[in-house]
């Protein structure tokens, strides 16, 4: 038996350690909460300048995200920045500045540069992309699967809160539809659909240019010490999620390197790429937001400062009218490119057609063909090659894929999807573009493959 005062303190030890980890896991919670309310808020006020109840739009407190309703943010117009705390503590502040939106002031913010200028948003919604603006009447068929995509489930207990959805065929804009007070001119945050701007287009740009190449390593100083097993990663390893790179994918998890990456630390790319090997490059397929951010980080290097910052608007956004495109950077200045960059509904179909006539725009090049088979080419460590190059050729489970609905999907499909439910499908075979944004706070609420089969039978596709 033992002895009592050696059993208590044993006791006295277990419980001052399961105190201790309980406040930790709490202050990461607390902290993660306060970053994620302060900045979805100070996007939606600054960025898609919608007017918000800060304390009850579903985007920061519906369904998992209740907790954050315990949370009280304050607004400051004149700053244009919104600091959240819990009780007063573990205050996290996000600010808005011009042309890079928010970011979360986790370290001084440096300058917003100077980027080039472009139209007025929505300028070239007068005339998207060929036809006129607004679109014409829909079909019939076609406008009673717009209506279905705004209904709620009988009885469902997530709902889908569908805000926008999309179609175009041809270059032509077949149908569009909102929800109430959703205007078609204000961004929305694609949330992982921008890992398909950042890697899936923008990269591509660089590699056409010969700036970078699929087949190069030692691509960042930090992988290049001497027996760094990490310089042996390559671009194309990167682009198409199998660096080997360790990183935690876990959302319900506040200790997860995908929320310290986006939410408690200022370098979101520097952090990205300190993480060790867990697996030999080019062998296991990994989806890690980190990947992108690491792509980010390369890109900015491999420009400076000066011709990073002007890229995306210089490489994309301009050549295809995407004039509410704003791409966010951290506190250290680097793009979130797996996560923030903010489009009107519009300006994420132009990138969809993009993709769906295969790199052209207007008769333009923006994209080589030796490009767009690299990213439409399925990664082979992928699970059923449901993965190209940083685009989805399969839709994920979640999503509806695997039914018989995403059976009947072409084959040639590109995917662009984000948190919440957030789907671009562009189908090359059928000139068509299909855009869905919501706000599903359980993506399973949306099954986006029943959605796109039911637009190819509406189009007679």
């Amino acid at each position: 038996m033992a002895h009592p005062p050696l059993a208590l303190a044993a006791l006295a030890a277990a419980v001052l350690g399961a105190a201790v980890a309980g406040w930790i896991r709490f202050r990461r919670l607390a902290a993660v909460g306060a970053a994620y309310k302060a900045k979805v808020l100070a996007s939606l006020l600054f960025v898609a300048e919608r007017e918000v109840d800060v304390e009850r739009a579903p985007e920061v407190s519906a369904e998992a995200y209740r907790p954050m309703r315990l949370f009280r943010a304050r607004v400051d117009r004149g700053t244009k920045s919104v600091a959240v705390s819990l009780f007063g503590f573990f205050e996290r502040r996000a600010v808005w500045r011009p042309d890079l939106g928010a970011a979360l002031a986790l370290r001084p913010l440096p300058p917003a540069p100077k980027l080039p200028s472009m139209p007025p948003r929505g300028a070239a919604d007068r005339a998207w992309p060929e036809g006129e603006a607004p679109a014409p009447a829909a079909s019939p068929a076609l406008a009673r699967v717009l209506a279905e995509a705004f209904a709620e489930r009988p009885g469902a207990k997530t709902l889908r809160r569908t805000r926008a959805a999309l179609v175009a065929q041809g270059g032509r804009l077949l149908a569009e539809r909102y929800a109430p007070g959703v205007s078609p001119l204000a961004p929305f945050c694609g949330w992982s659909m921008t890992k398909s701007v950042l890697g899936g287009a923008l990269i591509g740009v660089l590699v056409d240019r010969g700036i970078l190449r699929l087949d190069q390593t030692r691509l960042l100083e930090e992988w290049d010490a001497p027996g760094d097993p990490r310089a042996a990663i390559s671009l194309e390893d990167l682009l198409r999620m199998r660096s080997g790179l360790a990183f935690s994918e876990v959302y319900s998890d506040m200790g997860s390197d995908v929320n310290r990456m986006l939410f408690a630390e200022p370098d979101a790319a520097g952090f990205a790429a300190s993480r060790p090997l867990a697996a030999p490059p080019g062998t296991v397929w990994k989806y890690a937001s980190g990947t992108t951010n690491a792509l980010s980080l390369i890109a900015r290097r491999a420009l400076g400062d000066e011709r990073y910052y002007a890229w995306p608007r210089e490489a994309l956004f301009g050549p295809l009218g995407m004039s509410s495109a704003v791409l966010e950077t951290d506190a250290a200045g680097t793009f979130v490119g797996s996560s923030y960059l903010h489009a009107s509904p519009r300006d994420w179909m132009r990138f969809g057609r993009l993709f769906a006539d295969g790199g052209l725009w207007g008769g333009r090049r923006v994209l080589s063909a030796d490009w767009l088979r690299f990213v439409a080419t399925p990664t082979p460590q992928s699970p059923n090659g449901k993965y190209g190059a940083h685009w989805w050729r399969k839709l994920s489970r979640e999503l509806g894929g695997e039914t018989p609905a995403a059976a009947r999907l072409p084959a040639d499909a590109f995917h662009a999807l984000g948190h919440e439910g957030q789907c671009l499908s562009a189908i090359p075979s059928r000139g068509l573009v299909v855009l869905r944004l919501g706000v599903s706070v359980d993506v399973s609420a949306w099954d986006h493959a029943a959605f796109l089969a039911a637009v190819l039978d509406a189009v007679g596709g």
